[in-house]
């Protein structure tokens, strides 16, 4: 149902609620609603600069009037790519997530808050995740020290995570941080001796909220919390609201936070139309702050509902029956069961074999022109890193790409962000004990790499490398980088050349090794290029001519790591990574400096940020948060939610593990606590039905988004899991039910 407007009138008369599965059509009827309103709605005259369909509109310019809603970063690309296609560009909108609305609103309208809140006057500025981490564990070091912030078996870092995490919970619920304690009480209850445990996390939590907010520092959950406790119920900021924007789009309300309903009932209530679209078997978010429950009571607010009964994928087919098979295998196993010749099993002894043959069952496929590497998707619970490396190998011996889907890994993983953390420990005084000979060692394998020379790959010459995707020009540049020094070379020059000092290690000459003529021309001449490039670095430190670490990494990849060399889009991304983090670091510690100084040196901040990262912290990621360009013929690699929040669809799918108890549990896609802080939970204990019963529905829910994005299904699944131990998961019956009906159809 297409609803042709003239003009926009009231909320009530023109508010669409648009409901359906996974690849219904909800998002191009929410695109085709956009070109209906942006012919109604009256542009408004831009007189600040801001955000257009995430670009930026000029003075003079129209200002948008239409705010585009999308659950995360990707989809909001994605959405705003298709609308500015369907309308050719020529409509300005305002493209964000709900916490980078949130955000900006806080951050526009700061002065409100100050003035509200009796708040000092300075720009805030908002502490990335590990930052955040890093500056609380500082603020609570007693509290750690003495145990009162203490759980059995989780670690120090994690537990100040879990009770960082409360105060987002609670503030996207909606839900004021003075009650985290008493929800806490109540949820948990007969959980132990753990009522002092609860209490010291609120007036912890309350603590963190005064220093942050003397400081001009803000976090996601203090964020979530100004704006819908102090921000939206300011009269002056409804008003300013509602005169920018006369129509509001919402793609996937199901994973949006409850406070997100508050913000569309004022716009609702002042006359704004809203387009949403709800998934009911969505939610992927719910554990992280999503309340899907709540956000469904939007419908009663809209005139207009529109139902997509269409169902896509296996889901008509085997849907239900899956669900059946998985949630009720005790009481449901139909006689005669038969599954569709679409659904095909593998099975193996260990998991090491089923990684090998299933990555040989992908490459036979390619190979006989069955389906394409992109029409492929691996899915597992868990992709661990041995699952990764093993099925890129194997699909790479036979010429076919794999990608990680948003694969989350701390920045130390990655051997050029080690290298340079160990390059600033050499030229930065009194960090000798965060660098050794390893470090050392590797660090000259990966600075050392020989410039790269324009050199074309012929078929021949490189048959097992040779990807369909790549055009020529890239295949002229996709070869390895000749390493100047290599593993062995940089071992042995490590062993002699590397004097370990606490306050000043030294890189030697090349010559203190006895030996060094048998190192080869090459490695010693890249070998005395590092550390001629060291001493001039350390120079302009000891003459206060290196204005700070970020110019020290800033240079160190401009010399060795992208002058004139191939670095993959994930490396490349690492190292945006890195310098995002790195500058984040420093203004934050600046910030610290100038309203608390301390005598800490700049080798104390250097040691603690090296530390951080060490420590296996995972960043946020860089921006642009994906690939520029066409999209690569690559099988994509991804767990159960990432690929959900990707809101992909693929013609194969490989169920990984699909043997595995993972299916059945949130694992890290729920937060401590998150069941308790759902707006139809609040005030209530959390029991062992309740949790039986949130597994199941989470079961029910992959099972029938996942099988909405698939034509073909495999369920690889071994007997012995990693750690040998038997796999016994959920979706058990459902593969002996394959297997059953291949072996029948063989016969």
């Amino acid at each position: 149902m297409v609803t042709d407007l003239q003009k926009l009138g009231t909320s009530a008369e023109n508010s669409i609620w648009i409901v359906g599965a996974a690849k219904t059509g909800k998002t191009a009827r929410l695109v085709e609603q956009f070109c209906i309103w942006s012919e109604t709605v009256k542009s408004l005259p831009a007189t600040v600069s801001s955000r257009g369909h995430s670009g930026r509109w000029r003075a003079g310019q129209t200002a948008p009037a239409i705010l585009v809603l999308a659950a995360n970063g990707d989809n909001r690309l994605e959405l705003a790519d298709r609308i500015a296609v369907a309308t050719q560009g020529k409509y300005a909108f305002h493209s964000t997530t709900p916490f980078g609305f949130f955000e900006q609103e806080v951050l526009l309208f700061w002065p409100l808050l100050v003035e509200s809140l009796k708040l000092k006057a300075q720009f805030p500025l908002r502490l990335q995740p590990e930052t955040e981490l890093e500056l609380a564990a500082r603020l609570w070091r007693r509290e750690l020290d003495e145990g009162i912030l203490q759980q059995t078996g989780v670690s120090p870092n994690r537990m100040v995570r879990r009770t960082l995490d409360l105060l987002q919970l609670a503030a996207v619920s909606g839900t004021p941080r003075e009650e985290i304690k008493s929800i806490l009480e109540q949820g948990f209850v007969g959980f132990g001796d753990s009522h002092s445990l609860w209490a010291s996390m609120g007036e912890l939590l309350e603590r963190w909220w005064e220093w942050c907010l003397t400081r001009g520092l803000l976090t996601y959950g203090i964020v979530c919390e100004l704006y819908w406790r102090y921000l939206l119920p300011n009269v002056t900021y409804q008003q300013q609201l509602t005169s920018r924007y006369q129509a509001t789009i919402a793609d996937d309300v199901d994973d949006y936070p409850a406070i997100s309903r508050l913000l569309f009932d004022r716009m609702l209530d002042r006359g704004v139309a809203g387009a949403f679209s709800y998934n009911q078997d969505g939610g992927v978010r719910l554990g992280l702050g999503a309340d899907t429950e709540d956000l469904a009571q939007l419908e009663s607010r809209c005139r207009i509902v529109e139902k997509l009964d269409a169902k896509a994928g296996l889901s008509p087919e085997i849907g239900e029956l899956a669900v059946s098979l998985a949630v009720n295998s005790e009481g449901f196993y139909p006689l005669g069961l038969s599954l569709p010749g679409s659904v095909r099993s593998l099975e193996t002894i260990s998991r090491a074999q089923l990684l090998r043959e299933t990555a040989e069952i992908i490459a036979d496929a390619v190979k006989s022109a069955a389906v394409e590497p992109q029409e492929i998707a691996v899915i597992a619970p868990g992709m661990d890193a041995i699952a990764r490396y093993s099925l890129t190998e194997i699909l790479a011996r036979h010429g076919i790409a794999a990608e990680s889907l948003n694969d989350q890994r701390p920045l130390s993983t990655t051997p050029e962000i080690r290298a340079l953390l160990t390059l600033l420990a050499l030229v930065y005084p009194g960090l000798g004990r965060l660098v050794d000979r390893d470090a050392v060692a590797e660090m000259l394998v990966i600075l050392g790499s020989q410039k790269h020379r324009e050199v074309v790959e012929t078929e021949d010459s490189q048959p097992n490398f040779h990807l369909k995707s790549q055009t020529f020009s890239e295949r002229s540049r996709r070869i390895p980088n000749q390493k100047s020094i290599d593993q062995v070379r940089a071992g042995l020059i490590a062993d002699s050349c590397f004097c370990p000092d606490v306050d000043r290690p030294q890189l030697l000459p090349i010559t203190t090794f006895p030996r060094w003529d048998r190192v080869g021309h090459r490695a010693c001449a890249a070998y005395e290029q590092i550390v001629e490039w060291i001493e001039q670095q350390r120079s302009q430190q000891q003459e206060r001519l290196l204005p700070s670490p970020i110019a020290l990494l800033d240079r160190a990849i401009q010399k060795f790591l992208i002058n004139d060399r191939y670095l993959a889009y994930d490396r490349l991304s690492a190292l945006r990574e890195l310098m995002e983090t790195a500058a984040h670091y420093w203004e934050i510690h600046g910030r610290m400096q100038r309203q608390e100084p301390t005598n800490s040196s700049e080798s104390e901040t250097i040691a603690r940020f090296i530390q951080l990262l060490r420590q296996g912290t995972v960043t946020a990621n860089p921006y642009p948060v994906r690939a520029q360009g066409t999209q690569t013929q690559a099988v994509t690699l991804a767990t159960i939610f990432q690929y959900r929040s990707s809101r992909r669809a693929h013609k194969w799918h490989f169920w990984l593990d699909a043997g595995s108890s993972l299916w059945l549990s949130g694992g890290a896609a729920t937060l401590f606590g998150a069941p308790l802080f759902v707006r139809s939970q609040l005030g209530r204990p959390w029991e062992t039905e309740d949790e039986t019963t949130a597994d199941q529905q989470r079961l029910r829910r992959i099972l029938l988004d996942l099988l909405s994005r698939c034509s073909v299904l495999y369920l690889c699944h071994s007997e012995l899991a990693v750690n040998g131990q038997e796999q016994t998961g959920p979706l058990l019956p459902l593969i002996q039910s394959s297997v059953s009906c291949q072996q029948s159809g063989q016969n």
